[in-house]
C-alpha cells in the first residue's frame, strides 16, 4: 500500500507523510483496525521501506503520529543503536532532521557502517536498495540471516559443480548424475528473488547437498576417477548446525568473494553468470517437473558453476562463461516449450474469465502447471472452483487444463499486489514458485507453499496431496455470487498460434498497416518507475503491434486505453504470449519472421523493451545477447552488479541501453534505434 505512493528517488518526508495518510485510510477500510494499531503497522512497514530492521516493540511515544496530522517521532533507534531518548525527528521538512549533533553523528556513522560493514549484501534483483545493495534487510523482506544462508548455498552449488564435472570425467552416467542434477536445480531455484525466505529450509538444502557430494566422492573413487581439489571443492559443511552454517555463509558473501578476486570487472562477470545460471536452473526445474531433463544441459550448468568456483580474474574465460549461460538458457526454454505443449497440448487463443463465479474457491499462484493440473484432478466433484493468479494466467490457453470446467477464471494481477489480492480472496492460496511475499495475518492461515517456495510459519506441502487445501476451501466462505456481466482476457498467443499469421503480419507491414512490432514484457515490480512500460504501450502509435509476456504484461493487459484494440486488418493489437517461461515463443516468432523476410533479427521492424527484476529475466537477457540481438532497452534501471566497464562492452557490442523518457524512446524505436 505504501510503495505506490512513494516515487523512486524522491523519498523525502513530505512525500512519506502523504503516503502514510493515504495508506492509513486504506488499512482502516480493509482491516477495521484502530488508529494506534494502524500506526504500529505503518511504523514496521516504514522501517522495511527504509531498509532498517524494525524494533521488536515500538513505544507509543515513538509511533507515527503523523496520522493525526501532528509532528511525530519515528523510532529507528533500536535499529541503528541510538538511545531511545534521542529519536529521529519527523516534521514537515523535506529531510530527516536529527534533534541534536550527537544524533546526527550517530546517523552518519550508522550510514557509513551499513556500506562498509553491511549486515548483508544482496544485489541480485533490480529493486536492490539505493541501486547498490540491500545491506540490513532486503527490499523483498529477506532477512540478513536468510541472505547469508543463500550465499552459503550458492557456494555449495559451486562445490557441487566441481564434483559433478569430475564425476562425468570419470564416466558417470545420466542415471548416476540424477541426484546431483535435481539437487542443483532445486537449490538454485530456492535462492531466486521472492522464492524462499525460510532460513531453516535453505539449511536443509545445504546439508542435503553434502550427502549428495559424499555419494559423488564414492562414485568417482569406484570408477577410478580423479577427485577435484582446492578450497571450494574441499568444503565440508555436513556436521554444522544452522548457526554454524550461517557463520560460514558470511565468509562467502559477495563482498568477500569480490575482494578475493581482486578485479571488480571480472567479478561483475561472475555475478552476471551466477544470477543468469540461477534463472536457467529455475527454468530447468520446471522442465524436470514435466518429465524433461537434458544431461547435456546439466553438464553445461555444472561446468559453469565449476568456473564460478575459481577466484582467478580470467576476463576472457568469465565472459565466455556468461555467454554460455545464455546459450544453455536458450536450450532450456526450447525444452520447456516442448514439455508444456507435450503435456498439456498446444496453447490456443482462449478467452479467460476475470470476474468471480459463485462458490468455494482455491487460488493458484506461481508458474508450475503440473501443480495446477494435479489440483484440478483432486478438486473434481468437490464443488470447489480453481482460479489462477499472476503468471498462472496463461494456463487457460492449454487444452489439457482448460478442459476442467471448474478452472473458472483468473483472479488478481501481478505478484507485487498479492498482499491486497490474497487478503480479499475468499479461500486458500497455493504458491507453486516465485513470487511470494511475507503474508499478512489476514490470510497467513490459508496460504500454502510447495516445491522450492518457503516462508517461516507458512504451511509447506511436501507433495502434491492437496487434501488439506481442499478441506480449507470448503470451510471458507467462497464467492457469494457470480459477477454479471463477466469480463474476459484473451490468452494463448504462443508462437504456434502467432506464426500461422506470419504472412498476414508481413503483408500488413509491407502495406503500412503495421508500422512496427514491439515486444514489451518481463518482470513486474512495485517501483513507481515501472509505470514507464504502461505509458510506453499506451503512447505508441495505434498502428503498432504489441507482443507481451511475463508478469509485466499486467501493466498492458489491464490498460483501459488498450483494451480490445484491433489493427486496421482486424488483428488484435495486443497479443499475450504467456509466462516469462514462454519467452521462447518471442524468440521463435522473431527468428521465423527474419527467415521469411530474409534478414537478421536486428533488421526486423521489431523493438524490444524489457522490464527486469529477478534471475529468470537475467537468463533471458543473456540468451538474447548470445543470439546477437541488439538495441534492447532494459529498465526501469540497469542491474547494480554490472560495472561501468562491463556495461561499456555490452553497449559497444549490443547497444544495450536503459529505458529513458517515454516519448524520446518511442522516437528512437520507431526509427529502428
Amino acid at each position: 500500500i505504501l510503495l505506490p505512493h512513494i516515487p523512486q528517488n524522491a523519498f523525502h518526508l513530505t512525500t512519506f507523510r502523504i503516503a502514510l495518510t493515504s495508506a492509513s485510510h486504506h488499512i482502516h477500510q480493509i482491516t477495521g483496525k484502530t488508529k494506534n494499531n494502524i500506526a504500529t503497522m505503518l511504523s514496521r512497514a516504514a522501517s522495511r521501506l527504509l531498509n532498517l530492521s524494525p524494533p521488536t516493540k515500538i513505544p507509543t511515544a515513538a509511533r507515527l503520529s503523523v496520522l493525526a496530522g501532528s509532528s511525530s517521532h519515528f523510532s529507528c533507534s533500536t535499529a541503528i543503536g541510538m538511545p531511545r531518548s534521542n529519536p529521529i525527528c519527523v516534521s514537515n521538512a523535506t529531510r530527516i532532521a536529527p534533534s541534536n549533533e550527537s544524533c546526527r553523528r550517530a546517523m552518519a556513522t550508522a550510514a557509513s557502517d551499513s556500506i562498509s560493514n553491511p549486515a548483508m549484501f544482496c544485489r541480485q534483483c533490480e529493486q536492490t536498495q539505493d541501486h547498490i545493495a540491500c545491506r540490513s534487510v532486503g527490499i523483498c523482506g529477506k532477512t540478513a540471516e536468510t541472505s547469508a544462508m543463500q550465499d552459503g548455498l550458492v557456494h555449495a552449488m559451486k562445490c557441487m559443480g566441481l564434483w559433478c564435472v569430475a564425476a562425468r570425467e570419470a564416466g558417470a552416467t545420466s542415471e548416476e548424475m540424477y541426484e546431483a542434477n535435481w539437487w542443483t536445480l532445486r537449490s538454485a531455484f530456492s535462492t531466486l528473488t521472492n522464492v524462499n525466505f525460510d532460513e531453516e529450509r535453505i539449511a536443509e538444502f545445504i546439508l542435503e547437498g553434502q550427502q549428495v557430494k559424499k555419494n559423488l566422492q564414492e562414485l568417482i573413487q569406484k570408477k577410478g576417477g580423479t577427485a577435484p581439489t582446492g578450497p571450494v571443492a574441499s568444503i565440508d559443511l555436513s556436521n554444522m548446525d544452522t548457526t554454524q552454517l550461517e557463520e560460514f555463509s558470511y565468509t562467502v558473501s559477495v563482498p568477500k568473494l569480490q575482494e578475493a578476486m581482486g578485479n571488480d570487472d571480472c567479478f561483475s562477470l561472475v555475478e552476471i553468470a551466477t544470477y543468469g545460471a540461477k534463472g536457467v536452473c529455475a527454468y530447468a526445474a520446471h522442465c524436470h517437473q514435466l518429465g524433461f531433463m537434458d544431461e547435456e544441459v546439466m553438464a553445461g550448468l555444472h561446468e559453469v558453476l565449476a568456473k564460478l568456483a575459481s577466484s582467478e580474474a580470467d576476463m576472457n574465460g568469465l565472459l565466455a562463461n556468461v555467454l554460455r549461460v545464455g546459450e544453455l538458457n536458450g536450450k532450456v526454454l526450447a525444452m520447456l516449450d516442448e514439455a508444456h505443449a507435450t503435456k498439456f497440448g498446444v496453447p490456443e487463443p482462449t478467452q479467460c474469465k476475470v470476474t468471480a463465479t459463485e462458490g468455494k474457491a482455491i487460488l493458484v499462484s506461481g508458474h508450475d502447471l503440473m501443480d495446477l493440473e494435479e489440483l484440478l484432478k483432486q478438486t473434481e466433484g468437490t464443488g470447489v472452483n480453481v482460479y489462477t493468479h499472476g503468471e498462472m494466467l496463461p494456463a487457460h490457453g492449454y487444452p489439457g487444463l482448460k478442459k476442467y470446467p471448474h478452472l473458472v477464471g483468473n483472479f488478481g494481477t501481478a505478484w507485487q499486489n498479492q498482499k491486497f489480492e490474497f487478503s480479499t480472496f475468499p479461500g486458500p492460496i497455493v504458491v507453486t514458485t516465485n513470487c511470494i511475499l511475507e503474508p499478512r495475518r489476514a490470510y497467513k492461515d490459508r496460504i500454502y507453499t510447495i516445491n522450492e517456495v518457503g516462508v517461516a510459519g507458512v504451511k509447506h506441502l511436501g507433495s502434491r496431496d492437496f487434501s488439506e487445501v481442499i478441506a480449507k476451501a470448503q470451510s471458507c466462505k467462497g464467492f457469494p455470487r457470480t459477477i454479471s456481466p463477466p469480463e474476459y482476457h484473451t490468452v494463448g498467443f504462443n508462437h504456434r498460434a502467432v506464426l500461422p499469421l506470419a504472412g498476414e503480419v508481413i503483408d500488413a507491414v509491407s502495406k503500412g498497416v503495421i508500422s512496427r512490432i514491439f515486444l514489451i514484457g518481463g518482470c513486474d515490480g512495485s517501483q513507481f518507475d515501472r509505470n514507464y512500460f504502461t505509458e510506453l504501450a499506451e503512447e505508441l502509435p495505434e498502428d503498432t503491434l504489441i507482443l507481451t509476456l511475463g508478469c509485466a504484461k499486467n501493466r498492458i493487459i489491464h490498460s483501459k486505453k488498450l483494451l480490445n484494440q484491433t489493427l486496421a486488418n482486424g488483428m488484435p493489437r495486443v497479443m499475450d504470449m504467456g509466462q516469462c517461461n514462454d519467452s521462447y515463443s518471442a524468440i521463435v516468432v522473431a527468428t521465423e519472421l527474419a527467415k521469411a523476410l530474409k534478414c537478421t533479427v536486428n533488421d526486423l521492424p521489431l523493438s524490444l523493451c524489457l522490464s527486469h527484476l529477478e534471475q529468470k529475466a537475467a537468463a533471458v537477457l543473456l540468451t538474447l545477447l548470445q543470439m546477437g540481438v541488439k538495441n534492447i532497452r532494459l529498465g526501469p534501471s540497469l542491474p547494480a552488479y554490472i560495472t561501468p566497464n562491463v556495461l561499456n562492452v555490452l553497449v559497444e557490442n549490443y547497444n544495450l541501453m536503459p529505458t529513458g523518457n517515454v516519448q524520446d524512446d518511442i522516437k528512437g524505436m520507431m526509427a529502428g534505434q
